[in-house]
Parts: structure tokens; C-alpha cells; sequence
């Protein structure tokens, strides 16, 4: 979307007679790339697609407190990549996983919309083992190439504090390869 297109969406969204039909496109054009995103840091389809619609309700709820100093695609994203922590944190809480990379391993297998190859499957593995934040971050840059200062507003930390995540994932990786050799 550019930029002339995102300022007359934005415009439309805050218009009551044209909110609804603005908002589908927000969703048709925004959806996808946030469930990619949401899909990578829960690995559940059916998960995914919750966290994707609360996003999106929550967006709507708060559709005034949008304020345009963001792109509307980042505070979209922050609303999801949030989401997505915390359905992750209430899960950790209510179930301990002792063994994430296989845990992922096996849901993924068993995951009838996952076609990867094996290869795919161990990079999910090594993601899964990352601490949430340095996952959310290791994402939005390796998946969405998303650059540092707009994953900064997105997570709502420094770019140094971003940079130096993704450092110590990609260093995880790294490792959790090295030692499946």
C-alpha cells in the first residue's frame, strides 16, 4: 500500500459513513501478512486465526486512539506481535512445555495446513526455543524484513535493545544447528 494510499485509508476510517467499507480493506490488505506473522509465533492454524481476529477486533475497538504516528501496518502489527505474546505467555502459564523444538516438531507434522519440508521444520524447531520477545523480533526481521526502526515502535523498545535480539537469536539458531550435526 503507499503512502498516498495508507492517508486516504486513514482518512476514510475516521469518517463514521465510510468506517465499515474502509476497514474490510484494512483487513483484506492487512490480514494475510499478520497471520504469517501470528502463524510463525504460535504454529497453530486455529490459534493463528483467533489471535488474528482479536486483532483485528481490538483494532476496531480502538480505532480512535489511533493517532497516525505510526503507518497504520505498524500499529497493526504491534496490536498482533502483543497478541501473540500474550496468547503464548497465558499458554506457558498453563501448560509447561519441557521440550519446545520437539513439541513444535510434532504439532507441525500433525498440522494438516504445514506443507515444509524437514528442513523447514527444524528451522521452526530452533525459533521455537527462543525466548518469545527474541522470536517476535528474530520474525519480524527474518520473515517480514521488517527494518529495526519500525520494529522499534512496533515492540516498543531501542533499536540497540532490537539489534542485539536478534544477534543472540540468530546465534541460537546458529547453535541449535550445529549441535543437531
Amino acid at each position: 500500500m503507499t503512502p498516498a494510499e495508507e492517508t486516504s485509508l486513514i482518512k476514510q476510517l475516521s469518517q463514521p459513513a465510510l468506517q465499515r467499507k474502509a476497514f474490510e480493506l484494512v483487513v483484506r490488505h492487512y490480514g494475510p501478512p499478520l497471520y504469517r506473522q501470528i502463524r510463525r509465533m504460535v504454529y497453530s492454524h486455529e490459534d493463528a486465526d483467533d489471535i488474528l481476529q482479536n486483532t483485528f477486533i481490538k483494532a476496531w475497538t480502538n480505532l480512535d486512539s489511533f493517532r497516525g504516528e505510526a503507518r497504520l501496518g505498524t500499529w497493526l502489527y504491534r496490536i498482533a506481535v502483543n497478541e501473540a505474546l500474550n496468547f503464548l505467555q497465558r499458554q506457558k502459564n498453563a501448560t509447561t512445555i519441557n521440550d519446545a523444538p520437539a513439541a513444535v516438531i510434532s504439532r507441525l507434522q500433525a498440522d494438516a495446513y504445514f506443507d515444509g519440508d524437514e528442513m523447514e521444520l527444524q528451522l521452526q524447531a530452533a525459533i521455537a526455543g527462543l525466548p518469545e520477545k527474541q522470536r517476535a523480533v528474530f520474525l519480524l526481521k527474518y520473515y517480514e524484513d521488517m527494518k529495526y526502526e519500525e520494529m522499534s515502535r512496533v515492540m516498543d523498545t531501542s533499536v540497540g535493545a532490537l539489534k542485539a535480539s536478534y544477534h543472540h537469536a540468530v546465534k541460537k539458531i546458529c547453535d541449535f544447528f550445529k549441535s543437531r550435526n
